[in-house]
């Protein structure tokens, strides 16, 4: 099971990086995936573009950028299904949560599905 599991898990990073340049223009340049229980967990670095990098040089351009990187992001999966990556783990995606460290340009997101999709039987709730 580990080693299909990982190869999911591996699958899943280059779908969230072809959703993201697909839908922002910009894929993250690393991504690790731990799948827990209904959780997708995605750690993302060199999420920024140099346009955006440029305007996180000001306080009002980290807080824009953070903004866009958080708040339009899940706005963006819940009205553009990610339906690839509910076809790769067998389960319905039901909400994101994600921010971002705009100074470290680094990202984490939880991506939640309806039903477990690491082989176990864990459910997580918030």
């Amino acid at each position: 099971m580990g080693d299909s599991k990982r190869g999911r898990e591996l699958q899943f990073a280059n779908l969230v990086r072809s959703y993201r340049k697909n839908h922002i223009g910009k894929g993250p340049e690393k991504i690790k995936i731990t799948f827990s229980g209904n959780w997708a967990i995605a750690h993302m670095s060199g999420n920024l573009s140099p346009v955006e990098r440029f305007i996180a040089s000001s306080e009002q351009g980290r807080m824009m950028i953070w903004q866009a990187r958080t708040h339009m992001i899940k706005e963006l999966y819940s009205q553009t299904r990610p339906k690839e990556m509910e076809e790769l783990v067998g389960a319905k995606f039901v909400q994101l949560f994600t921010d971002i460290n705009v100074e470290k340009d680094e990202t984490v997101s939880v991506f939640v599905f309806d039903r477990p999709i690491d082989g176990s039987d864990t459910m997580h709730t918030i």
